[in-house]
């Protein structure tokens, strides 16, 4: 990686080196020399740093995050995979118990695939794609401390690496920090307004422990397990299973007020016994812990409404979890990212990044991914008691009850489900759920029992307990 740009392109200073901030980083290439400002050193390889706690926990791709990483950055998905991810066929490869504890059928007639390894093989990979790039500039244990410029233009970031204080100048910043976010606090340091901001917390905790994979599941695409909580039955409780790389298991367990799981490493198994269904604690009896316990309570759904401000000024651009984090449970977040990036270079492809006012489209255009998976989170958590300010209005309450239907009816049929499951990928719109492939079978298929078990299979089952 080079030290200095010295091509005489534009510039661009990306703040934060997660998965967002190498999006934004791979996406901006094709129109400036980028540097990205990252606080933490960063790893070689697959291992654990401070910036990204939540790596611990079990993370997913949906599909319409596939598709976006292969577009920003053809190929890193068969890269990913071959260091030990797995493309999991969605329901094929799954046992999932929705929210309204219906279990889906394992139909395997739909195209989406989620993404499954851990998070820290994910960021080596990422890492080890984007800032190979001699476009790219990193400048490690550099913390970004106010940006530089005006309430009408941003020139730059003032940083600090060690004792030293410097401005890194840039024709635009972006900031991809994550939930800690301090974007509201530097707009209202250069005279701007405060931005709107909304939280819908549902009080959810989670605890995660790794196993290794128990009997002859390390040989066997082994199906993720997940049971989800009911926001109709507070204290909401859930759980997932999911295979990973190096013959192991990430179990995450989540509980939401009054129901919390904790670090006790004798609670967890009992805790996932105790579930609507018993499924993820007897398929942890016979498998061994390889870690403690690790929790988080930083789980609740955070947006800022940028898009929404009266002023904006241009050189500046705020991506991913930095306008919205959410729930992590619903494994949206990846996704987000890789699709602002996509739409920060979609805008760049028509405007110029110097051109008065580009800040703002692209302002704009990061926030229309955010809104599609905001609703799909907040529809859920707002229902759980205390977890908003401003309680469901009918409309939200009304929208609730029709996704529960489509759940319902996509859990027994292939063509609802592949309607659903557009939506829930966030490859395509809410309004995927009124077309036809929807409809059609809501109101006039053919009824199907739902199941009453996992759809677990015997081989399956054997090859966890044996």
């Amino acid at each position: 990686m080079p030290e200095q740009a010295t091509t005489g392109r534009p510039t661009a200073i990306v703040i934060g080196a997660s998965a967002a901030g190498l999006f934004a980083a791979a996406a901006l290439t094709e129109f400036a020399d980028v540097t990205i400002v990252e606080r933490d050193p960063l790893p070689n390889g697959p291992e654990p740093r401070r910036g990204v706690p939540q790596a611990r926990h079990a993370h997913l791709v949906w599909s319409g995050g596939v598709q976006a990483f292969n577009t920003l950055l053809p190929g890193v998905i068969e890269e990913i995979v071959a260091s030990g991810a797995r493309l999991v066929h969605i329901m094929g490869d799954m046992v999932s118990r929705a929210p309204n504890e219906i279990w889906f059928r394992r139909f395997r007639s739909t195209h989406h695939r989620n993404l499954v390894c851990s998070r820290l093989l994910l960021d080596a990979a990422l890492r080890a794609r984007v800032l190979n790039d001699e476009r790219i500039t990193l400048h490690q244990d550099t913390t970004a401390l106010a940006l530089e410029g005006t309430a009408t233009r941003v020139t730059g970031v003032r940083v600090r690496a060690g004792s030293d204080e410097h401005t890194l100048h840039a024709d635009l910043v972006v900031d991809a920090s994550g939930r800690g976010s301090r974007a509201p606090q530097w707009l209202q340091a250069l005279g701007l307004p405060a931005v709107t901001e909304r939280e819908v917390n549902a009080g959810v905790t989670y605890a995660t422990r790794l196993y290794r994979a128990p009997g002859s599941t390390a040989s066997a695409d082994f199906p993720l397990i997940n049971v989800q909580a009911n926001p109709a039955k507070a204290p909401g409780q859930g759980g997932i299973i999911l295979p990973i790389e190096n013959a192991q298991w990430i179990v995450t367990l989540s509980g939401t007020r009054g129901g919390e799981p904790t670090s006790d490493p004798e609670a967890f198994v009992d805790f996932a016994l105790g579930l609507g269904d018993p499924i993820i604690g007897e398929l942890l009896k016979n498998a061994e812990p390889i870690s403690e316990v690790a929790t988080t309570r930083s789980t609740a759904n955070h947006r800022r409404y940028y898009e929404r401000m009266d002023r904006w000024p241009d050189g500046f651009t705020v991506i991913g979890d930095a306008i919205a984090s959410y729930n992590p449970v619903y494994g949206h977040g990846l996704t987000v990212a890789a699709q602002c990036a996509l739409a920060v270079r979609a805008v760049l492809h028509s405007t110029p990044l110097t051109t008065p006012g580009t800040a703002r489209r692209l302002q704009r255009a990061a926030a229309r991914p955010v809104a599609a998976a905001w609703d799909l989170a907040v529809g859920q958590d707002a229902l759980y008691p205390g977890a908003t300010d401003t309680p469901p209005t009918a409309a939200e309450r009304l929208l609730a009850r029709y996704v529960d239907r489509c759940v319902e009816t996509g859990a027994s049929n292939p063509r609802a489900l592949a309607a659903l499951l557009d939506v829930m990928s966030l490859e395509k719109p809410a309004t995927r759920l009124i077309s036809p492939d929807m409809l059609w079978p809501m109101l006039f298929g053919r009824r199907k029992p739902h199941l009453v078990e996992p759809p677990l299979r015997g081989d399956e089952r054997k090859t966890a307990l044996s």
